[in-house]
């Protein structure tokens, strides 16, 4: 059985409108593209995310910072409880094969740097214009998308 690329949400719990939006998009792109989303799976950034994905037929794996199933956004299929606070960033990072960062801050900076720290391919859209120089800002979800697979694809990591 071919494995299935997880792809990882990152950004604000509290987003603009243009933000939300455009998680949305990349949720929906990545089901559109057979790929798995996982976030922190609470709201803002992960939810629309989640929605997106969920709305496209997709998979979303939640790594919740609680002791509770419950806190997770109504989208996510596959929640996962670690009662770890912001600690749940490191297994964010681990899982994703590559993330896309939303706006956000520093909890979503932290995730950028866990990481860039072991390897994973971090693509920002309106995030963190401070770290352009190590991480490639998109212009559209789309283009985000398309960079993450490309790079996913150079490394030949889709399946591993």
């Amino acid at each position: 059985m071919q494995k299935k690329t997880i792809i990882g949400v990152i950004g604000a719990s509290e987003a603009s409108p243009c933000g939300l939006k455009s998680a949305y998009q990349i949720g929906r792109l990545i089901a559109r593209n057979g790929g798995v989303l996982v976030c922190g799976g609470l709201g803002g950034v992960m939810e629309a995310a989640s929605r997106g994905c969920a709305e496209a037929g997709g998979d979303v794996i939640g790594i919740l910072p609680g002791d509770s199933s419950s806190a997770a956004n109504r989208y996510v299929s596959l929640p996962i409880v670690t009662g770890m606070g912001h600690a749940r960033n490191v297994i964010i990072a681990q899982t994703a094969q590559a993330l896309i960062a939303i706006e956000g801050g520093h909890g979503t900076l932290s995730e950028i740097a866990i990481a860039l720290k072991i390897g994973r391919t971090v693509v920002q859209l309106n995030s963190w214009p401070q770290i352009s120089t190590t991480t490639p800002q998109a212009q559209t979800p789309e283009q985000a998308i398309e960079m993450v697979f490309a790079e996913l694809q150079k490394g030949e990591l889709i399946n591993g």
